[in-house]
């Protein structure tokens, strides 16, 4: 019965989007959109999934609540997609929403407590057939694609937070960012032949996102101390473990192609800026590639290869509604959405 009336819910919202219904033997396909992560505010519950649809520039808000008939819980962390699914980390539920890649409807709700503990995940990776959860009581969960159940926990660093996989080890960057200002400096990497910590690589203060290149090269943000230690990128060479610090501003790191869009995002004043780092030659080869004079606060940045477009997140005041402005890969803005309260993580549907 709930399954039907999500269907039948969803069916009606999208009739009044578009002349063509687009269920087919009663299951809602979507295409040729994007699902907005839209974190809320901490401990208000309201975290939501927002879906736009390309074909008409339609947004759909609360599409998580009107699909499932439930909230999505308190605050969303991260949302990507793998496979036939689609996975939200909801961090301060502790729980991982896994959702149809074809309807958007919940499949399983996972929860994410050990020994009536909350884990509170925070961001995933993905490896064969396991989802790669890192945790802030200090471990990184492994997930069976299949079962959807934990199946085993990998001891890692304090507080960990952005992870990513390089030629079968997984890098996981150790923030220890609830003993600020005794904040962690260290990425574990992982052996995921063994699912096995082999050595912790120091990095500087307060770690958080990683990414790999093209070439296996790991890179990371460290955060500082959001004031005398500023937020950098750095790399580490997967070989020898050095690792080289770049001296420019950075707060975040998304891959597009074979470049780096970095990020810099000054919540004190407001200020942010979209470079383009060249990673073959370790250069920062444009330090605006985008006009994001228009965003008030940039919480995420997501591009779509397939599109060859640019998604920026905009926060606005962290306590309203924001939006997502889109931009061709040349950095020419194009149109903005307006989707829920802050917006940070994007998947697509092509």
């Amino acid at each position: 019965m709930r399954l039907i009336s999500s269907i039948l819910l969803l069916t009606l919202l999208f009739s009044s989007c578009k002349k063509d219904d687009p269920t087919t033997s009663g299951n809602v396909q979507l295409s040729n959109g994007m699902m907005v992560l839209c974190e809320g505010l901490f401990q208000q519950n309201n975290s939501s999934i927002s879906y736009v649809n390309f074909n008409n520039g339609v947004v759909i808000n609360d599409f998580f609540f009107k699909t499932s008939e439930r909230v999505l819980g308190d605050t969303g962390n991260d949302l990507q997609r793998y496979g036939g699914k689609i996975y939200a980390v909801v961090n301060g539920s502790s729980t991982i929403e896994v959702i149809s890649g074809v309807t958007g409807i919940s499949i399983k709700q996972i929860p994410m407590v050990e020994g009536g503990v909350p884990k509170q995940p925070r961001s995933m990776a993905f490896y064969q057939d396991k989802i790669l959860v890192s945790c802030y009581d200090g471990y990184v969960d492994v997930i069976d694609t299949t079962s959807l159940e934990v199946q085993q926990r990998i001891l890692v660093g304090s507080n960990p937070e952005g992870l990513a996989v390089s030629n079968d080890y997984l890098y996981v960057a150790n923030s220890g960012g609830l003993n600020f200002p005794n904040v962690d400096s260290t990425v574990s990497v992982v052996n995921l032949t063994t699912f096995s910590e082999e050595l912790k690589v120091t990095v500087g203060k307060n770690p958080s996102d990683v990414e790999v290149d093209a070439a296996g090269d790991i890179y990371v943000i460290t955060r500082g101390d959001y004031a005398s230690i500023p937020s950098r990128l750095n790399k580490i060479n997967p070989n020898t473990y050095q690792v080289t610090h770049f001296s420019f501003d950075a707060s975040s790191i998304t891959r597009m192609n074979g470049n780096f869009l970095i990020g810099y995002a000054d919540f004190a004043t407001g200020d942010s800026q979209v470079g383009l780092f060249d990673p073959v030659g370790d250069v920062l080869t444009a330090t605006t590639y985008l006009d994001v004079s228009s965003v008030q606060n940039l919480y995420g940045i997501t591009y779509n290869s397939a599109l060859d477009k640019i998604y920026i997140c905009d926060a606005k005041d962290f306590v309203t509604t924001g939006d997502v402005f889109e931009f061709d890969g040349s950095g020419a803005f194009l149109t903005s959405y307006h989707v829920g309260l802050n917006p940070s993580k994007v998947v697509f549907y092509e």
